[in-house]
């Protein structure tokens, strides 16, 4: 309990703070539309780097090195340190705070009361990701450069896949029938991955749309496990 400090005459009183009210449920989500991931390549960051790192001898005209496709198609993929392949979680918490827009619920408020829990981290970048269930297959597009020019690009695409998500929120802010609506908002009008509906770039192509499989998603309360004995 804080005491707030009086100001002039005011009389004193009392800011209750509460705990956290935080709780995890379990959604099961199917794809209804092909997802396709892009991530920036680990091959490219290092190059990136070297360029950076070289100054202005980095600014030398080079020969234009022939394109291993396998290569870009392995590298556009997000990979656990465990070895599976995953979706960013960020893709969805962000879909959620996105979609508060179109029901009238502060982002800012968003911010601080939902989040996924990854199942693991990106090998290259740490960054959080959740497990795709299903197999994905090397598509090779024309995508238009910052430039203007047509270039060639291939990209993993799971034409079938499924999720296993768990998202945590404040239930002081949302109740479960929220989450699981705003969940199903992301599905039906945002989407996840490249090409998706609310792409910042366009109006997309219509992927990573999902539906919730089940009647209720299961619940738990966020409580910390004990640590294992070594």
């Amino acid at each position: 309990m804080l005491q707030k400090t009086p100001k002039n005459d005011e009389p004193s009183r009392s800011l209750v703070i509460s705990a956290p009210n935080m709780k995890i449920a379990q959604f099961h989500i199917r794809g209804v539309s092909p997802y396709q991931q892009s991530r920036f390549t680990e091959k490219a960051i290092n190059a990136m780097r070297a360029k950076q790192e070289a100054g202005g001898q980095g600014n030398t005209k080079r020969k234009r090195e022939a394109k291993d496709f396998d290569a870009a198609y392995e590298g556009a993929k997000h990979v656990s340190s465990e070895g599976w392949c995953g979706i960013p979680a960020g893709a969805f918490r962000t879909g959620m705070i996105d979609c508060c827009r179109l029901v009238g619920y502060k982002m800012t408020f968003a911010k601080l009361s939902i989040f996924v829990e990854p199942d693991g981290f990106d090998r290259v970048d740490g960054d959080p990701l959740v497990k795709i269930i299903g197999e994905p297959e090397m598509t090779i597009k024309g995508m238009r450069n910052d430039n203007g020019g047509m270039d060639l690009r291939a990209r993993p695409m799971w034409r079938d896949w499924e999720v296993i998500l768990h998202v945590r929120f404040d239930e002081d802010q949302f109740a479960l029938e929220d989450v699981s609506n705003l969940l199903s908002r992301v599905g039906q009008q945002c989407g996840v991955g490249e090409g998706r509906p609310n792409s910042r770039e366009s109006p997309g192509c219509g992927f990573g749309l999902f539906e919730i499989l089940g009647d209720a998603p299961t619940i738990r309360t966020n409580k910390i496990p004990p640590k294992k004995k070594r």
